[in-house]
């Protein structure tokens, strides 16, 4: 029940009207102001040409047929078709250029917004589903692109439209244009009730869905784990009830809109009947001729679209407030790990790495690392072991500056990490974790991810070192084979060597493996140590590995756990030492014999 709830935490889209959204997000409309100028003139000239129809029908019914003047009629109709067909074309003209803006301003914010996506911290990533990131991106930037151009556009329309109206039924007549305007004020107080019910319905179904999504999302990533733990049941039950949530509100949305136009409906009727009435019996002796009465009937028809549209338009308008506030939430995410505004460029490392007082923690309860200090010579090879959370990864992810450090300073060759830029460091630096990611593309593709320029033979050389050439040849097109997203056609250990070509491609300065070979068989394993030792000549490197027996040569081994460097030194002076690594060593020898 507990993780059914956790899933159904809804995002918290009840924000009030914010000006200050609208205004963020008119840097996005600014670039297209002039088309969307010219959209307005031609929404406004197909408005005003169609509001001459009524009158040719009035002037139709009352002089034309009437003294059958069967020329003067053929005339009116002519224009009534004209007047038609000039709507039709400026409405035309409209919607195509509506459509080419809100196409670049959906590209606009998905480009920009995908770009700050890539420069936030792993913590950001860390605190957040994935699928609720996703849903920013790709259904909430839908939405608000149409509010920011046919919405705001659409404000300006249907008050002009609204303006034109009311100007031709009093041009038509007065008296019948005000038995029009007296059933504003019970549409607008209906109109009132029913939307304010609208917009919180539909804003509990995006909420819902961005539930269903995220939950969708982390399952199909998690496929192979629910059937491991043969979970299908169970995540069948909480998807159930996630899909339940959308219906119900989905289909409690949909009520309002069924009631709302019945409503309008039966309100429009009862004017236009009004207008019948007056016209035909409280206003005869005034001689209200049926062309009037028909002209003003179709006025009122037309004059209840405007205040509807606009009444839809505030709806929309506040109901995207939310998602616009959730995007330019995460435009304005801070970017914690980021380039210093005095940046400079990181020479070519040669490799010396140094930790001054360093402390670090991912969040305020516990501290991982406490005043850590060390020093590691160009060329070294530094193994970290100790308990699973002791902060081995942490050190090698704040050699990375994938985090900052809170206080004191990691230097490579002398230089603060964080004065130099960021991409002129990790260029520099080849990273292997443990979850070895494979990117939709062929093979060659994803080797080709460490060094773009790469030529076929320097993609065959590195995966030889790594014992990866001779399955590769092996799949059905070699080198071109497609292997899908995250990888699903191959195993976790030719993941991992295959990272490992990509990694041994772009030739780094500084060589990070995070338990770079959990997933290899020990018979790989010692068929590619000869490959890891030509990765690691010239080199400084950093291993985590479980195996110990994997990191017995490394030039220092640390051991770390509570915060810090317990023990340090070679694999020899380690056990001559009898400390926290020789046991952990020992113990490892036990459980293997």
């Amino acid at each position: 029940m507990a993780e059914r709830n956790t899933y159904r935490k809804d995002e918290q889209l009840d924000e009030p009207f914010n000006i200050r959204h609208l205004l963020l997000a008119s840097a996005y409309i600014k670039k297209y102001i002039k088309k969307m100028g010219l959209a307005i003139l031609f929404s406004g000239l197909a408005g005003v040409a169609v509001l001459f129809a009524p009158m040719l029908v009035q002037k139709a019914l009352d002089e034309a047929i009437p003294a059958k003047n069967v020329k003067y009629l053929v005339v009116l109709v002519l224009l009534t078709i004209l007047v038609y067909f000039l709507s039709v074309v400026f409405a035309m003209l409209r919607s195509k250029i509506m459509v080419k803006v809100s196409q670049y301003i959906i590209y606009d914010i998905r480009k920009d917004l995908f770009a700050h996506l890539q420069k936030l911290s792993f913590k950001y990533y860390d605190d957040r589903p994935h699928g609720k990131i996703l849903i920013r991106v790709v259904n909430y930037v839908n939405s608000v692109s149409d509010m920011l151009s046919n919405g705001l556009i659409n404000v300006v329309l249907e008050m002009l439209n609204l303006i034109f109206i009311v100007i031709f039924m009093m041009i038509t007549d007065v008296q019948m244009s005000l038995v029009v305007l007296c059933g504003v004020p019970v549409l607008a107080a209906f109109m009132l009730i029913m939307k304010n019910r609208q917009r919180k319905a539909w804003r509990m179904v995006s909420n819902k869905n961005s539930n269903l999504n995220a939950y969708l999302q982390e399952n199909i990533v998690g496929a192979r784990i629910t059937q491991i733990f043969a979970r299908e049941n169970e995540n069948a039950q909480i998807f159930s009830g996630l899909a339940g949530d959308c219906r119900k509100t989905w289909m409690k949305a949909v009520s309002y809109n069924n009631a709302i136009w019945p409503g309008i409906d039966t309100i429009s009727v009862l004017i236009r009947a009004a207008i019948y009435i007056f016209g035909m019996v409280v206003f005869a002796q005034g001689g209200k001729t049926v062309g009037v009465i028909i002209a003003i009937s179709s006025y009122a028809a037309r004059f209840w679209q405007p205040i509807m549209n606009l009444g839809n338009i505030f709806n929309n308008v506040v109901n995207n407030m939310a998602y616009l506030e959730r995007i330019f939430e995460t435009m304005n995410e801070k970017v914690e790990v980021d380039d210093a505004p005095d940046a400079v460029e990181m020479p070519p490392i040669k490799g010396k790495v140094e930790f001054e007082n360093v402390s670090f923690s991912y969040d305020e309860s516990k501290e991982v690392l406490h005043n850590v200090s060390f020093t590691v010579e160009p060329g070294m090879s530094v193994a970290l072991v100790g308990p699973t959370g002791a902060g081995k990864s942490t050190v090698v992810n704040l050699i990375s500056r994938f985090y900052n450090v809170e206080n004191g300073r990691v230097l490579i060759d002398g230089q603060d990490i964080s004065k130099v830029t960021l991409h002129s460091l990790r260029s520099q630096m080849g990273i292997m974790m443990q979850d070895s990611f494979i990117f939709s593309g062929t093979i060659k593709d994803n080797i080709l991810y460490g060094k773009l320029d790469a030529t076929d033979e320097e993609i065959v050389r590195a995966s030889e070192k790594v014992c990866a050439d001779s399955f590769i040849r092996r799949m059905p097109d070699g080198y071109d084979t497609e292997v899908k997203e995250r990888g699903s056609l191959l195993s976790q250990g030719q993941k991992q060597l295959i990272s490992f070509a990509r990694t041994l491609l772009s030739d780094p300065s500084i060589l990070i493996l995070d338990e770079a070979t959990s997933s290899i068989d020990v018979q790989t394993e010692k068929a590619l140590q000869q490959g890891l030792n030509t990765m690691l000549q010239g080199r400084t490197s950093f291993i985590i590995a479980h195996r110990l027996s994997t990191i017995r040569n490394c030039d220092l081994i640390m051991y770390i756990d509570d915060g810090g460097i317990m023990e340090a030194g070679t694999h020899e002076e380690l056990m001559a030492k009898g400390g926290a690594y020789y046991h952990l060593y020992t113990a490892q020898l036990e459980d293997i014999a």
